[in-house]
């Protein structure tokens, strides 16, 4: 088994599914301890199980990361219960559809809260913390929407812009304080991401586009993740695309 993170200490957060899920899944197998933060309490104490019983060590701290205080809190429990924290995982996310043509400004709201400012509310929990400890590592999961614009994609992309900005702006500022801060860009991923988008059409679209075959699995965003951890502290992947191979496109 692959102990390259033994002795770290990480949160992860939309951590009750999808890539979030995995992430905190193989994080723990590299030997780190995971604390594991999202709003279903009841898929958060399923997955601290499957890790335990997987010989890994892990805490839930259910929470919504869209709410400042709750963001802030589950950095805080992280450090007063487990020690320390070393990783930061930004994992909650949300995909809806929005172009301008009748938009729903109230989902486009939601989906920059969680977004960008759930990611926004955790690292600024967390980065003092680092910085006193003398060091850490960074990573947001953002998408490659963040890198192009879509008719039906406005939202979601333009959050994931943002993110991408704000994401790189903090490695800059932070990385000669031994803090590494990286993007990570999944293309087609199979997860539960469609599920919750309420626009029929482009959920039937997102569905099937992370269901086709060839489709990365989150395990894999997962062991990407931990090979990004366990470079040496001199290097720092600061941005880093996953793609299906067949798919050159997704």
């Amino acid at each position: 088994m692959n102990r390259s993170l033994a002795d770290k200490v990480a949160l992860v957060t939309g951590a009750s599914s999808g890539i979030g899920e995995a992430i905190a899944i193989e994080l723990a197998r590299a030997g780190a301890t995971v604390a594991v933060s999202a709003r279903r309490a009841d898929r958060l104490a399923e997955l601290v199980s499957r890790i335990e019983a997987d010989g890994g060590k892990a805490l839930a701290l259910p929470g919504d990361m869209t709410v400042e205080d709750e963001a802030i809190r589950a950095v805080a429990e992280t450090v007063a219960k487990l020690g320390r924290i070393d990783i930061l995982i930004n994992s909650a996310g949300v995909m809806q559809a929005g172009g301008i043509e009748k938009a729903d400004l109230d989902e486009y709201r939601r989906v920059f809260d969680i977004n960008l400012f759930a990611t926004l509310y955790t690292c600024r929990a967390a980065v003092p913390i680092m910085l006193e400890q003398g060091g850490g590592d960074i990573v947001t999961i953002s998408s490659l929407a963040g890198r192009k614009g879509g008719p039906f994609t406005n939202a979601y992309s333009a959050s994931k812009h943002a993110v991408n900005s704000m994401t790189d702006a903090m490695r800059q500022e932070l990385g000669d304080r031994n803090i590494r801060v990286s993007i990570l860009m999944p293309g087609a991923t199979t997860t539960e991401v469609g599920d919750s988008i309420t626009d029929p059409n482009w959920r039937t679209m997102i569905q099937a586009h992370v269901s086709k075959e060839g489709a990365v699995k989150a395990s894999e965003i997962g062991e990407t993740v931990v090979f990004m951890l366990s470079l040496p502290r001199n290097v720092n992947i600061s941005e880093i695309a996953v793609r299906p191979t067949i798919d050159t496109t997704a």
